[in-house]
């Protein structure tokens, strides 16, 4: 098993970028206002911080900068926090806790926590644009680009609808393997693709990075699966065991949870083996692909 005190680089890595996200989403973010309040309540200190971590190893394996990365971090960590607000409103998830703390809607009201997670989702695409993120229009298109793909019908907010859809429907691996894809897969994807953007790695050597973030994707969602099947709440900060109250459509409630663990473990394999022409410099991404399975939260 992989953990935080078994794995030195990964337990210096993630403690560094949740302190160095905090501390860029405190120097970007309004400061004043209920509505700056709430964005705040909403993205600091709280999270795994998995997609920024993503998205700067794949970066720094490249040579970019790392303030640069930071803001492409933030970006993304807006888009991927906004979703949780809206998924924890009465009409979606209708979830209480969110990182062990009330959600945004329950610190705030129905009517701010839509307009926090509106706010983030524009504040990603401002913080990209700003050439404080890149010198080159290019690069900032292209970052754009892929987060707006990644956040939209044919990523996140696209999974989301085949998720709510699929609700008390009898799914194969294959539909529940596509909106998974879509839902909780696209933007750990956008983090690597980012960050190799960020690094100047021409679409052409992408391939290998694209198909360790896929799987990765893929076993980070088996993983949530598990956690909710058989998870602790207090280490997770939310409430457990509602998807099958709810009829949604896993990758345990189809394939059972050891099977699930094997799939999981299966293509944390691939995603390693995607990383073979890569020497010691990507071990963070190797650690951080075992860490997707072992997790507790």
């Amino acid at each position: 098993m992989v953990t935080l005190t078994g794995d030195s680089l990964l337990a210096r890595a993630l403690p560094a970028i949740a302190r160095d996200v905090d501390s860029m989403f405190d120097a970007l973010l309004p400061g004043e206002g209920r509505l700056a309040e709430a964005m705040r309540y909403a993205t600091i200190g709280g999270g795994k911080r998995l997609r920024p971590l993503l998205l700067t190893a794949t970066a720094a394996l490249h040579g970019a900068d790392r303030t640069q990365a930071l803001r492409a971090a933030i970006a993304l960590e807006s888009i991927h926090a906004y979703s949780l607000v809206h998924d924890d409103l009465p009409c979606m998830d209708d979830d209480a806790m969110r990182h062990g703390k009330p959600s945004t809607h329950k610190a705030f009201g129905e009517a701010m926590a839509v307009l926090v997670g509106d706010a983030l989702h524009a504040f990603a695409f401002e913080v990209l644009a700003d050439p404080a993120t890149s010198g080159d229009p290019f690069v900032r298109s292209e970052l754009v680009q892929i987060l707006a793909t990644a956040s939209g019908p044919a990523g996140m907010v696209g999974g989301q609808v085949l998720d709510i859809e699929g609700e008390g429907q009898a799914l194969d691996l294959p539909a529940i393997t596509r909106m998974q894809q879509q839902k909780t897969g696209a933007l750990l994807s956008a983090s690597v693709e980012m960050g190799a953007v960020l690094g100047r790695l021409p679409p052409e050597g992408r391939t290998h990075l694209k198909g360790y973030a896929r799987d990765i994707g893929l076993a980070f969602q088996i993983a949530d699966d598990l956690l909710d099947h058989a998870g602790d709440e207090a280490k997770a900060g939310k409430a457990l065991r509602k998807d099958a109250g709810a009829g949604k459509q896993t990758f345990v409630a189809l394939l059972g949870e050891e099977r699930a663990r094997g799939q999981a473990r299966m293509l944390v394999d691939q995603a390693l083996a995607h990383l073979t022409s890569y020497g010691q410099e990507a071990d963070l991404l190797r650690s951080i692909a075992r860490y997707i399975v072992e997790r507790d939260r």
